[in-house]
This record gives structure tokens, C-alpha cells and sequence, in this order.
């Protein structure tokens, strides 16, 4: 089985290359090799390749910055993965994209549910869920993965940044009142690699196998709540025991993008549907920050 994979070089990418790699042949392909600004060079290396599977984990992620570039966050967390689709459509192969909690407005008090109606705070949000949407017009076997909160070891993340500040720091002012669910880019390639093992090929995906599906690990949290658990597990900073995170409010750090207060995703349809059982979010961390 020929599968593609996109974004090669982020956190989700790069763990992808060794979650997918028991399922067949991988390509994983960085910007230079797939501009998702350059629409018709995509549609060429997607022809050229001819991958059954291809696993869309490119995106525009600069959630602030994307309030001064509406049009580049759109191209390529809007338009591109419809463009993606519509070859796998073409080819007959399943398409796998990853969303965000921001497409949700944070004004709720239970975990999001699939089936609730999407009204983003911003210009990222939007774009992705155009690129939602675009993937679903395109016809093609598809699986949407909405998470929230994604963190690794490689790449820029919260839990990086926590480290390094910790490690120059002895007070830390993180935000206590935006709520959600911290999820370690290893457990969401493992979670596709479930997914995709099982649509495959992708003639084999029934109705109930297709569209969104929530994935993050369980229990939730705040971004105070990571920022201490970050400081009191991670090895580096053991040495570092000291330092204390303030808990702030959102108004007391500005951004240019608004941050939904509330980003809880409920996983029960990917539980029911695929057996995905995901781990609390603070032993995903722990594994995390031990194992590299």
C-alpha cells in the first residue's frame, strides 16, 4: 500500500513516518517537495505517486499571525486539503485530514460532540474548517480528525516552550481559565495508523467510518494545569523544582487571535467506532517527556 504523507517535518508528520511505516510504503513529503500554496504542482505529485492513502498533516498553525494573513491561512488550511481530496476521489483512495478544536467558539460546558455546529473565534479556526468542509465536497473516502492542543518533542509546542522558559525563569504567568485536552503527536499517528489499517482499502469504509471523528487523550486540563505539569515531570527540569506558574487570566496576555475558553472534544464516536481508548492526558505527557 502506497501511502502519502504531508508535512513531513512537523510534530504529527514525523511521527506519522514511523506509525504508518507497518502499513506499507510511505512517502513523506516537506513544503518544498508539496507547496500547499501551489495547487496544480500538488495535483501533479499526488498523480505522479499514486498513493492509496494519503494523510493531509500540513498546515498553516500560526494561530495569531493568521489574523494579518487571512488569504495565505485560507490557501493552504482552506484550499489545498480540498485539492488533495478531490485527487484521492480521483484515485479512488482514502483521504485523512486533521482539524482543530477552534472551529469551535468555546461557549459550552460538555465536551464537543461531532455533530455540534462549528462557529470559529478566528481566521484560523475558519480555515480549517473550510478545509473540513472542502474535503467532504470532494467525494472522496475521507476521515476528518478534529484535536486540540498538540505537543511533542520536535517542532514549536506549549510543552517545549514551557521547558525553555523554566529553564530561564523562576516565575512563570500562564493562562488558568481557556480549558481543554493536552494530546502527544505519537498518540495521534498511532491513532491514524488504527485508522487507517482499518479503512484500507478504502472501498472497505462503511458510512459510519467516514467524515469527523474527535481525538485527544482524556481528562482536561488548563494551560496552567500543563504548564505545572510540565514543571514538576519533565527530567530536565529537575533541578528546577523552584519555579512557580502564576495562574492569569486570558485578558491579562493579549493575542491577536481569540482563544475559545472552553475546548474539550468528546472522543466517544472514535471509540465506538474505531476502539480508540485514548490515555489521560498527564500519562501521555509523562511517556512524552520520558521517552523522547
Amino acid at each position: 500500500m502506497r501511502i502519502l504523507v504531508t508535512g513531513a517535518d512537523g510534530q504529527v508528520g514525523w511521527e506519522l513516518r514511523r506509525s504508518l511505516g507497518s502499513l506499507g510504503q510511505v512517502t513523506a513529503l516537506d513544503r518544498e517537495a508539496f507547496d500547499l500554496t501551489q495547487p496544480d504542482r500538488m495535483r501533479q505529485v499526488v498523480r505522479d505517486l499514486r498513493p492509496a492513502v494519503l494523510v493531509n498533516a500540513a498546515a498553516y498553525t500560526a494561530v495569531d499571525r493568521a489574523e494579518s494573513e487571512p488569504r495565505l491561512a485560507l490557501d493552504i488550511n482552506g484550499v489545498a486539503p480540498g485539492v488533495m481530496a478531490e485527487e484521492m476521489t480521483r484515485l479512488g483512495g482514502l483521504m485523512v485530514h486533521y482539524s482543530t478544536d477552534y472551529v469551535f467558539d468555546g461557549a459550552g460546558q460538555r465536551p464537543w460532540t461531532e455533530d455540534d455546529t462549528p462557529n470559529p473565534l478566528g481566521v484560523y479556526g475558519r480555515s480549517k474548517l473550510a478545509g473540513e468542509q472542502a474535503v467532504a465536497t470532494a467525494g472522496a473516502t475521507h476521515v476528518v480528525i478534529r484535536t486540540s492542543w498538540v505537543y511533542g518533542r520536535r517542532g514549536s509546542n506549549f510543552v517545549r516552550t514551557v521547558i525553555r522558559l523554566a529553564l530561564e525563569r523562576d516565575e512563570l504567568r500562564i493562562v488558568a481559565d481557556q480549558t481543554g485536552v493536552p494530546t502527544w503527536c505519537r498518540d495521534l499517528a498511532d491513532w491514524t495508523a488504527m485508522i487507517v489499517a482499518r479503512l484500507s482499502p478504502s472501498t472497505a469504509a462503511s458510512p459510519d467510518e467516514r467524515g469527523i471523528f474527535h481525538l485527544v487523550s482524556a481528562g482536561t486540563t488548563t494551560w496552567h494545569g500543563l504548564a505545572e505539569a510540565v514543571v514538576r515531570l519533565a527530567p530536565e527540569l529537575a533541578h528546577r523544582r523552584h519555579v512557580v506558574v502564576v495562574p492569569i487570566g486570558t485578558e491579562d496576555y493579549p493575542l491577536p487571535a481569540k482563544r475559545p475558553a472552553w475546548s474539550v472534544l468528546g472522543c466517544h464516536r472514535a471509540e465506538r467506532v474505531f476502539g480508540i481508548r485514548p490515555a489521560h492526558w498527564e500519562q501521555a505527557l509523562t511517556r512524552c517527556l520520558e521517552r523522547g
